[in-house]
């Protein structure tokens, strides 16, 4: 376990880095990176939580007569980027959001993954221990610095050099999450053009999502770079693999995963398949927060490995939720259908609620569907009892809000705010004409 860090422990490490400015850094309800830049001098003031913000300008936080926010640094999230100036480097801290009287913010979705996880502490749970698989793509730059469509190579499933010429990025982009603490599990070639993947070592959920947007964040920033352009876009182009964030899961008491049972079926626990099931039951339903874009749903279609089906299996990569071979410590389930767009502390609640939801009910885990659900007719799949997962967000949206299990996971602001802003999303891309519809029909008619 990792040193816990001390307001002390912290300033020593600015002086002999040489920081300048520090950032507070926090994330507004889509999931986007916000924050706010100090010098040196505000940091006492900052770490006695009295630094202010307009709160008004963020997406899904308040209205603007009731604009006044404060940032709360996490001192455990303090590190030096470590691309920064010799003559000034920049710290960070992640931040919670707080009202000016003190209480936490309803609308802070860091905030509100800690809320979750209390109850799952009240269920006799110490950790829900995340592993994730963010992919994304790399596209040039052109001469003003705007991203193309042009990809930086073409290569393909663990290809290397000369092929894969988003090697070098790649591998500066690990040197540098290294130094910044990152433990790197994996890097290589996707399945797509362009498409790259760098795994990283599995934590408790408020750190791992902590970590993926510091990981989004070192992806961008090292990529241009190199004058390219990293997009976690879920399906920047057709006819090729999306990018998927696959998420492993597991539960436990201590030092004990609570997935793992030596002497039962597949060495999983009643208490992994009863959350397996919740995850199931609750799929559909949370498909809005865990695929929050309408470019989401481009991903989610047979033939590009993105599961779109609602079963399970040990043995094959079809269905939504599949079960790794490890065991011991390492006992987990994948839901394959999350992608990079999500908003890491919302998705992580959902999940865990969903899979909380299934333990405290006891529900039964379905028979696993152990062959290529993408082979099977319509027919077939009803006879195994598998769920299509939504078509579309605004399908998606309409699943989320009746289940009540979800809706209070996020908590009446987060909720009323992310619906709103979907709808906005969906009204916008419903009443847009796009390339497609004038090939289509400009001269025909």
């Amino acid at each position: 376990m990792a040193e816990k860090l001390t307001k002390e422990k912290i300033l020593k490490q600015i002086k002999e880095e040489n920081v300048r400015f520090i950032r507070l850094q926090f994330t507004d309800m889509l999931g986007t990176i916000k924050n706010v830049e100090i010098p040196l001098s505000q940091l006492d003031k900052a770490l006695d939580n009295k630094m202010a913000f307009d709160g008004s300008s963020i997406e899904g936080f308040v209205r603007i007569e009731e604009s006044d926010m404060l940032l709360y640094p996490d001192l455990d999230t303090f590190v030096i980027f470590p691309w920064t100036s010799e003559k000034g480097k920049v710290a960070r801290f992640i931040c919670d959001i707080y009202s000016p009287d003190g209480t936490p913010f309803e609308g802070c979705p860091r905030y509100n993954l800690k809320r979750n996880l209390k109850k799952m502490e009240e269920l006799g749970f110490d950790a829900f221990n995340i592993g994730t698989e963010p992919e994304f793509f790399l596209f040039k730059l052109d001469e003003k610095g705007a991203p193309t469509l042009e990809l930086n190579d073409q290569g393909g499933y663990f290809d290397l050099a000369p092929t894969d010429l988003g090697e070098n990025c790649r591998r500066d982009i690990v040197l540098e999450l290294e130094e910044m603490g990152f433990e790197i599990e994996a890097s290589h070639h996707e399945v797509a053009p362009g498409q790259h993947e760098i795994d990283f070592k599995y934590s408790d959920a408020l750190k791992h999502a902590d970590d993926i947007q510091t990981f989004k964040l070192v992806v961008k920033t090292i990529a241009r770079k190199h004058n390219l352009h990293a997009t976690f876009m879920p399906k920047p182009l057709f006819g090729v693999n999306g990018s998927g964030m696959h998420t492993n899961m597991s539960l436990f008491k201590g030092k004990e995963n609570v997935f793992f049972d030596e002497s039962a079926e597949l060495q999983l626990s009643k208490i992994a398949y009863q959350f397996t099931a919740g995850i199931l039951d609750h799929a559909t339903n949370f498909t809005a927060v865990t695929n929050p874009t309408v470019n989401s749903y481009k991903r989610l279609v047979p033939g590009y490995e993105a599961p779109c089906y609602v079963a399970w299996s040990a043995s094959n990569r079809s269905p939504l939720v599949r079960v790794p071979s490890s065991r011991g410590l390492s006992t987990r389930i994948e839901v394959r259908s999350v992608d990079p767009s999500a908003n890491p502390y919302m998705a992580l609640t959902v999940l865990l609620a969903a899979g909380l939801d299934g333990i405290k009910r006891e529900l039964k885990i379905p028979e696993s569907v152990d062959r290529n659900i993408y082979v099977m007719n319509k027919k077939e799949r009803e006879e195994n009892g598998v769920k299509d997962l939504p078509a579309t967000l605004k399908e998606a949206m309409s699943k989320f809000e009746e289940d009540e299990v979800l809706v209070e996971s996020l908590g009446e602001h987060l909720f009323e705010h992310f619906m709103e802003a979907k709808d906005i999303e969906w009204d916008m891309f419903r009443t847009s004409v796009h390339p497609w519809e004038r090939e289509q029909y400009l001269t025909n008619y």
